[in-house]
């Protein structure tokens, strides 16, 4: 009977925990920057550490972190990443870091601009001539503590 009844506590904590992970990958996702569900547009987020540029990710190669779907280019790059995910995920879930710093904002990004700082990936917008990473550049300091509290206040 006291087995029984282990195996009862532990199927509803079980259920409990699988609900919890659950409930952050929905989360997650509704704060993400996503293009048709997959994050950076599909470009590989080990790349920008590994070559330092952006390369496009392929479908083949795509794996989940926390609800998040991310493509990569090779096997070894999604092993990496699946090592240690956090290390390899964007900033601000993807936004532009100057929006996020400058206005609190969710921006859209160019996956061709991109800064890593202290061994993490800031991605900015680059379009008809505003390259916010130029302007980021001038007060990265403050902008990047701006944008760390605008971030915590979304996710």
């Amino acid at each position: 009977m006291k087995t029984i009844k282990l195996v009862l506590v532990l199927l509803i904590l079980s259920g409990n925990t699988s609900r919890a992970q659950s409930t952050l990958a929905e989360k997650r996702k509704a704060q993400f920057n996503l293009t048709d569900g997959v994050a950076i547009q599909g470009y590989d987020p080990v790349s920008y550490f590994t070559e330092n540029k952006e390369v496009k990710g392929s479908s083949k190669f795509s794996a989940r972190a926390e609800g998040i779907l991310y493509h990569f280019s090779t096997e070894a790059n999604k092993a990496l990443f699946l090592k240690n995910y956090s290390k390899y995920e964007p900033a601000y879930g993807g936004w532009c870091a100057y929006a996020m710093g400058s206005s609190g904002e969710k921006v859209e990004i160019d996956p061709a601009t991109f800064k890593i700082i202290e061994g993490k990936l800031y991605l900015f917008y680059n379009a008809f001539f505003n390259n916010t990473l130029k302007t980021w550049n001038k007060d990265e300091v403050k902008l990047k503590k701006q944008a760390d509290a605008n971030w915590n206040k979304f996710y």
